[in-house]
């Protein structure tokens, strides 16, 4: 992998403060913000109740925050030169805090929608703009150190969010989930206000003028987009109207706004950052990253809570130790790198979260819970494998000036990979249990000798509380349930194996990735 480019290590300059009290300030706003992302979910039933709505209107609580988030995420960059960075890192910060005490507050759900809306506003830019800092204050050898501070947030956050939401919703009230952001959030902004500090070429920059016209491109594609990725399942995808007129506004938006973004002298975005190969390579490789680790995310509290019955609160507890996996992995994998290619580290990583998917696809409805705990632990320590390698190896070839733009690019990729993630479950086990139900029926026939002996016992076990004739028609009802749970537990199995073959074809693209020399890498820290 890439060793630093000239630029970006000729060009380092210490902070001021200690680089692990800055990684302390960035990370305290990064993990409140990630939390939030996944903390409302398991809250929805509670919300839409509480707001005297249904489940489905709730679910714009969601898509509101994610909508935001993903448009101010790629033009992080441009607000930095044009703000200043800490000042926009503590606005934003602010921002959410604010934000999070008026959805604490909301008393309707248009109030609420509207604050998510200014939460997604501050978080979007807090997580591009931390990962920048980190990167900035640390020198290039030891910026994998830095990155597994990152990852501890990025990778943890997400999986601890349904837990702590399940627990504070049944325990307390919805409301909490936000109010709880309050004294994080002033902490954030006293530490952010104390340690951070602007590099030289944002102090020194010539601010150009903002690229409207490709921000409203980018503002119309990723929203429509979000949208259509978050209601499309509910709506039966492209039998809407809506969602067709949605998806082809997209699309068209998209390459108007590449088009814009290539062809104008001062983009909002700067697409051509995409030609450097570890970038590009890293981009994809991390978009693959955001669909294994949000779909799982979203997928086994699913079959948890509606085929083993388990509550939410013992569902998050089962989940749980991947979020230990995870934290532990990270602070072995950040005393690794530079001494351990990045190429074992990303190979080992992908192909231990190939294991780790396909365990989980022989899911059945009598699996103890150690048998997803142990699938669930590796796949935290896969993904803390690959975050942190993955994301040092993608800056590191970048000039200090591009880092800001690569980490808004960045974590977009992630998020939105995320979004597919989680639309590819919702659908896969929605449209999958289907067709294995079909397949199953056809065996539901008198000339099918087992379907008969099971038909017969249940019957002989029912009649005797309900009469014969009673007895038959519930066997038959006992039956198709139990088709429908085994083509629902189908469906799951189909996801988890589809990711493990995501997994798998990552572990390629590995060597397209510049190979990394440690020893230039220290030495540019001297």
């Amino acid at each position: 992998m890439a060793a630093p480019g000239p630029a970006s290590s000729q060009e380092w300059h210490p902070p001021t403060h200690n680089p692990w009290l800055i990684a302390v300030a960035v990370m305290t706003a990064t993990f409140m913000e990630i939390l939030d992302t996944s903390v409302a979910n398991v809250a929805l039933p509670h919300i839409a109740g509480n707001l005297s709505v249904t489940v489905n209107e709730a679910t714009w609580v969601l898509t509101s925050y994610l909508v935001s988030n993903a448009i101010v995420l790629p033009i992080t960059g441009w607000l930095a030169l044009r703000f200043g960075r800490k000042r926009l890192f503590v606005f934003c910060i602010a921002l959410f805090t604010t934000a999070s005490m008026l959805c604490g507050m909301a008393a309707s759900l248009p109030l609420l929608i509207l604050a998510r809306i200014l939460q997604g506003v501050g978080g979007g830019a807090m997580m591009p703009i931390s990962q920048a800092i980190l990167l900035e204050s640390f020198p290039p050898a030891k910026r994998g150190q830095a990155m597994a501070v990152f990852a501890m947030g990025v990778v943890v956050a997400p999986i601890l969010g349904p837990t702590l939401g399940g627990w504070i919703t049944d325990n307390y009230s919805w409301r909490w989930i936000f109010y709880i952001n309050l004294p994080v959030g002033l902490l954030s902004v006293y530490l952010a206000k104390t340690f951070v500090e602007d590099p030289h070429y944002i102090t020194t920059a010539r601010v150009r003028k903002m690229d409207s016209i490709g921000f409203a491109f980018l503002t119309i594609w990723l929203g429509t987009l979000q949208i259509v990725l978050d209601k499309g399942q509910q709506e039966d995808w492209f039998e809407s109207n809506w969602i067709r007129w949605f998806a082809a506004i997209s699309i068209v938006a998209f390459v108007a706004f590449v088009v814009r973004e290539l062809t104008t002298k001062h983009p909002i975005v700067d697409l051509r950052i995409l030609k450097n190969r570890n970038f590009g390579t890293g981009i994809v490789l991390i978009t693959a990253v955001g669909i294994v680790l949000y779909g799982t995310t979203a997928a086994l509290p699913i079959f948890l809570q509606t085929l083993l019955g388990y509550p939410a609160l013992q569902s998050g507890l089962v989940l749980s130790p991947r979020g230990i996996g995870a934290f532990l992995a990270t602070i072995v994998v950040g005393r690794l790198v530079g001494k351990v290619p990045y190429r074992l580290l990303l190979i080992g990583g992908f192909s231990l979260l190939t294991v780790a998917s396909f365990l989980l696809g022989r899911l059945n409805m009598q699996i103890p819970e150690m048998e997803i705990i142990w699938p669930s632990v590796l796949n935290g320590i896969a993904v803390s494998l690959i975050f942190v390698p993955l994301t040092t190896t993608t800056m590191n070839d970048l000039r200090q000036e591009q880092i800001g733009n690569a980490s808004g690019i960045y974590n977009l990729m992630r998020n939105l990979g995320g979004s597919f993630g989680i639309a590819a479950v919702t659908t896969i086990i929605d449209r999958a249990s289907q067709m294995h139900q079909v397949t199953l029926v056809s065996h539901m026939t008198p000339y099918d000798p087992i379907y008969q002996e099971r038909l017969a016992a249940i019957t002989a076990g029912l009649a005797t509380q309900s009469g014969p004739w009673l007895a038959s028609q519930q066997a038959h009802a006992v039956l198709y349930g139990i088709v429908e749970q085994q083509a629902r537990l189908a469906a799951f199995v189909d996801n988890f194996r589809i990711f493990g073959i995501i997994c798998l074809c990552c572990v390629p693209l590995v060597f397209l990735f510049k190979e990394v020399r440690a020893r230039k890498a220290k030495m540019a820290a001297h």
